[in-house]
């Protein structure tokens, strides 16, 4: 997966508690196991006047002149902003692969769903969780400010505003070792496959009738 270490882009605030998995990206788009073809889907249900289906092309059908992503000042941006327990519901990846596929890199919200936020950290997105106070402020100033962008550094673990003002905010080590590094579960596995290919060998050496060629029929 892409690495995550710093980013700073335009952000769309999404004032709303309680976001389901099943409002990020609808069920009838699950059909799919790829990670892929997800992003025009976000949010579907909000952004399009019509029902959307698997494979429908997205470019012809009627926008939501009132959902936040269509605005034009919003369009492009990598930075969502949210309200508390964002994520909850289902706990299909597909929800944050659509948000990654849009263009999203990082999400701020008070809190999150805990599968939510774990899917999220799998596929290099960032989800941070500031104070509800902070994230007020940040939702005002938004409002206030076209092209209202922020900074954010993984390795410092810190949010920066255009004002200079800089919130911090926690991460476990583990998920921010994985998110620097660019390392899915595969990835994880693939560290090891020195030792991996080790254990292969002195296995095959110990046992090798384990690996004798079956003799034909």
């Amino acid at each position: 997966m892409t690495p995550f270490t710093q980013h700073a882009g335009v952000v769309a605030p999404l004032d709303r508690a309680n976001v389901d998995t099943d409002q990020i990206i609808p069920k009838q788009f699950l059909k799919s196991i790829k990670r892929s073809g997800f992003g025009q889907n976000l949010f579907d249900e909000w952004r399009y006047l019509d029902v959307g289906q698997p494979g429908q092309a997205c470019s012809t059908r009627p926008l939501n002149p009132e959902f936040v992503l269509n605005a034009p000042r919003f369009q492009g941006a990598s930075v969502l902003l949210a309200r508390e327990n964002f994520g909850c519901g289902s706990s299909r990846e597909h929800a944050p692969w659509a948000l990654a596929e849009y263009g999203f890199r990082t999400i701020l919200a008070p809190s999150f769903a805990d599968i939510f936020y774990n899917n999220c950290c799998k596929n290099g997105l960032l989800p941070i969780e500031l104070d509800k106070d902070v994230i007020d402020v940040l939702f005002a100033q938004c409002a206030e400010t076209k092209g209202y962008a922020l900074a954010i550094d993984l390795a410092t673990q810190t949010v920066t505003r255009p004002d200079g003002v800089v919130h911090g905010f926690e991460v476990d080590a583990f998920r921010k070792h994985c998110l620097l590094g660019g390392l899915d579960d595969i990835g994880l596995t693939l560290e090891a496959s020195a030792a991996i290919r080790a254990f292969e060998a002195r296995h095959r050496t110990a046992q090798p009738w384990l690996f004798a060629e079956c003799p034909s029929a």
